[in-house]
């Protein structure tokens, strides 16, 4: 069963998690799985269409969920973007371990405007000044929408929400290739325009852990759930 999340609309200013000495907060991000524009690398975020798992993605969910990470430890929480690929992947875990999906509304991908749905090729060929532009700067808007740097404060934002709700407990989170990687960009002092070098697989796990002095990578683009 999916459920909205509950609790306060904003993190507490300066407040990112648990205090220091306190046990951290593990955000276990999961990028969803494959859907129909994934493996021709179409732009799909939160202004398209709102493609739902392939058959493929839905087999990378299930092999997500059954996944020794998820297995290792208690998983105390399911959260998910409201985009429908996320919902669905979080939902094979959450049947898994007996949790409701959670949704929190900053973990959705990028809103791409007039790219929604095309490649990166056809960008340049149709949209050329504007992807210069966003290369060159976050704060450039991807096709007249969202910038890089309004994306990674949202999501900066909810994993600070989540860290807040949930001190010391260990979250499964279901977000997207922008999102999770303004995270890690974060959680290593790296500019946001790091994302451009990052790569993301779908239904890959990365971890931050969070105490009272911000956030620690402790696992990237881990796939080997899926060989």
């Amino acid at each position: 069963m999916t459920t909205p999340s509950s609790g306060p609309a904003r993190a507490t200013a300066g407040h990112s998690g648990p205090a220091e000495s306190d046990p951290p907060t593990t955000l276990l991000l999961l990028r969803h799985g494959e859907t129909v524009l994934t493996p021709h690398r179409r732009f799909s975020g939160s202004g398209g269409t709102d493609p739902e798992l392939s058959a493929t993605g839905r087999g990378q969910a299930a092999r997500a969920a059954a996944s020794a990470l998820l297995a290792q430890a208690p998983v105390h929480a399911v959260v998910s973007s409201p985009l429908r690929r996320c919902r669905q992947t979080a939902q094979a875990a959450a049947d898994l371990l007996g949790l409701d999906v959670e949704i929190a509304d900053g973990l959705r991908e990028a809103d791409f405007g007039e790219w929604e749905g095309l490649t990166l090729d056809e960008i340049r060929a149709r949209h050329p000044a504007d992807l210069r532009a966003w290369r060159e700067s976050a704060a450039a808007p991807t096709g007249a929408a969202e910038s890089l740097t309004a994306v990674a404060e949202r999501a900066a934002l909810a994993g600070a929400v989540l860290a807040a709700r949930h001190p010391g407990r260990r979250l499964l989170v279901v977000s997207h290739v922008t999102p999770i990687k303004a995270l890690i960009a974060r959680a290593l002092a790296a500019p946001v325009a790091a994302v451009h070098a990052m790569e993301l697989s779908p239904a890959s796990f990365s971890a931050l852990s969070h105490t009272g002095r911000g956030a620690t990578m402790h696992l990237y683009n881990d796939t080997s759930h899926l060989r």
